[in-house]
């Protein structure tokens, strides 16, 4: 039995631990006490229970339930989750106040328990403290790494890529075999990452090659989306027996070795004389190492993989559930991409080509709309007290931004449970941070910066497979049956995978 089996699958659950809570509850009641005085300025909200707070009315899809709770108290809310205030925003208008306006007093992030375990949030550019290190790191990502320059002179890496999936699919429309869309855009997103980054693949398409890393990835997120009792009850975190335990160190360590292997076979190559100056971003970093420490590398690789992988096979996941779902925007979308590819010799849709394609890219924002991949964003901690819409959001308060809710509510969007990519033709509405009612990467100096890849690598990998394949469900399934079921975790995944076997045009 490995590691990560030997630990309890529930570790997450706090029944082990209320007696020690029933010993502090006097102490809890009276802090509780002190705490609702002190706080009515605070954004209207639930009333909580004594120590827990609106703990139950969490639930396990939180983003549906402080949508529902929002109706009720208004887009700007407070909730108390165990100890902590957590402040709840619903609101694109409000929303821009938070990461805009004041930008400054919101740019740390509020690392739970388990990402503080190992010490990743000293060293990871989505959680680290907005200091020094994280302005080299972020100009790192913004100027080199992601730049327009940098994304444009590894184009073909990309499209050698998504080439690779076509084959793949066209494997199993041979053989009449089911593919595991999410899976198989998992493996693409992480070739494309890892080629971009060191030059190699790390997988290959078939399930136990993907499968390994991929549950890495989702374990790992997973793990760090759940609050642990310290995260709720800070008097607690110096008395956490599952500290050495942690899941979420488990997963990272894991990964962590896989990069620091990679790592130390360039450095082993380099150290030998061998030539084999790749020009990808680790030999960028290596060759500023008196920039960037090989921990640093470590830690940054860490988060672009777990970000990059997860979100981009998540939303094409949805978006293909969507069009099949849909038969009559599928063939639209098909239909857009056909005309232009008439007079494309090779018949494979390039990069410079997404502009052109309208329909696709209102594809792409309809599928954010409805499911961002990060449905509260990376929570965010006021740096100290902050008067917003008359209320004061306090010092330390965590900061949930519920784009889920944004992209769902009816004063912002007609229909909006509808899938419509028309809504997005005759606007000019994008993901880009500018326009805070659609902001699933984020707003503001902490919004993601690989975003201008995932922008490319959704709309080259999408448009080819409704370009070269039509598609089936398995069995007698209906389109409109499809479970559109999610599960939450930092990402918002499908609760069932969608299995479909491709068909030649």
């Amino acid at each position: 039995m490995n590691e990560v089996e030997q630990h309890p699958r529930k570790i997450m659950e706090y029944q082990p631990f209320f007696l020690l809570l029933s010993c502090l509850f006097p102490l809890a009641i009276f802090a509780y006490i002190i705490s609702s005085r002190r706080n009515s300025r605070l954004p209207p909200g639930p009333k909580g229970f004594p120590v827990i707070g609106n703990l139950l009315e969490f639930g396990d899809k939180p983003h549906q339930s402080l949508s529902i709770l929002s109706k009720r108290y208004g887009r700007l809310m407070s909730l108390k989750l165990g100890s902590n205030t957590t402040i709840v925003i619903s609101s694109p208008d409000i929303t821009k106040e938070f990461f805009n306006t004041h930008d400054v007093a919101f740019l740390n992030r509020s690392p739970p328990k388990a990402i503080q375990i190992g010490d990743y949030h000293k060293y990871s550019i989505v959680w680290m403290e907005a200091g020094d290190q994280w302005r080299k790191l972020r100009r790192m990502t913004k100027e080199y790494m992601f730049s327009v320059q940098q994304l444009d002179a590894s184009e073909l890496l990309r499209r050698e890529k998504v080439q690779e999936l076509v084959k793949h699919v066209n494997r199993c429309c041979i053989e009449e075999k089911a593919l595991n869309v999410g899976a198989c855009a998992f493996t693409t997103s992480l070739n494309i990452l890892s080629n971009f980054m060191f030059s190699i693949d790390l997988a290959e398409y078939g399930p136990k090659s993907t499968q390994q890393f991929q549950d890495l990835v989702l374990q790992a997120m997973q793990a760090g989306a759940k609050p642990g009792l310290p995260d709720l009850f800070p008097i607690l975190h110096s008395l956490d027996p599952l500290e050495l335990i942690w899941s979420e160190n488990v997963y990272a360590k894991k990964m962590l070795a896989i990069f620091d292997k990679i790592i130390n076979d360039r450095l082993k190559t380099r150290s030998d004389g061998v030539s084999t100056k790749s020009n990808d971003v680790l030999d960028l970093m290596l060759d500023q190492q008196s920039s960037f420490t090989q921990n640093d590398m470590r830690h940054l690789f860490l988060t672009l993989f777990m970000a990059g992988t997860d979100t981009t096979s998540s939303t094409l996941e949805w978006a293909m559930s969507e069009l099949i779902r849909n038969p009559e925007k599928i063939k639209k979308a098909r239909l857009e991409v056909d005309k232009l590819m008439q007079n494309n010799n090779n018949g494979n849709i390039q990069e410079s080509d997404i502009s052109q394609l309208t329909y696709l890219q209102a594809v792409i924002k309809e599928t954010l709309r409805l499911h961002p991949p990060a449905p509260f964003l990376i929570p965010r901690q006021a740096l100290h007290d902050v008067a917003i819409q008359g209320f004061i959001v306090p010092k330390n308060a965590q900061i949930l931004c519920n784009v889920w809710a944004m992209g769902r509510d009816p004063n912002i969007w007609s229909d909006p449970e509808m899938f419509m990519p028309e809504r997005f033709l005759d606007v000019k509405i994008d993901y880009k941070g500018q326009d805070f009612e659609l902001i699933p990467f984020g707003a503001g100096r902490r919004m993601c910066p690989g975003l201008n890849l995932a922008n490319r690598m959704l709309h080259i990998i999408l448009g080819s497979l409704i370009h070269k394949f039509d598609w089936k469900l398995v069995g007698n399934t209906r389109p409109e049956d499809i479970d559109m079921g999610e599960k939450y975790g930092i990402t918002l995944q499908k609760a069932e995978p969608l299995m479909v076997i491709p068909m030649k045009l």
